[in-house]
């Protein structure tokens, strides 16, 4: 699977849902949605596991990624990811990352090649 980093600097070639999604694997639906439901304590069925990245042209994506600023921001200013970003961090970036310093790493990697 090709990698593919979303605008916030997750992986998404590591994630549950793209992985599932790319396989059409309902085995992996279902153990991602049970793992998200616990996690962030909300009613995720199996059938809401469909993604192909946020950075793909596709709306078949997570239902929290049409709603996501990051995405949004990223979107608007015709990006690949944040790391590109001339105004990269910003506040919203770095209000993210501080729940998630992997994809802050990765970021801070691709704003230091650029």
């Amino acid at each position: 699977m090709p990698e593919m980093i979303s605008y916030c600097g997750l992986a998404c070639h590591e994630c549950g849902a793209f992985i599932a999604t790319q396989n059409n694997d309902d085995a992996k639906r279902k153990e991602v949605a049970k793992a998200w439901s616990r996690e962030f304590e909300a009613n995720i069925k199996p059938e809401d596991i469909n993604c192909n990245g946020c950075t793909s042209q596709s709306e078949n994506l997570f239902s929290h990624c049409f709603e996501c600023e990051i995405r949004k921001c990223g979107i608007k200013k015709k990006v690949v990811n944040c790391g590109i970003c001339n105004n990269y961090p910003c506040k919203i970036i770095n209000d993210f990352h501080q729940f998630v310093p992997e994809a802050k790493k990765r970021l801070d990697e691709i704003k230091s090649l650029n």
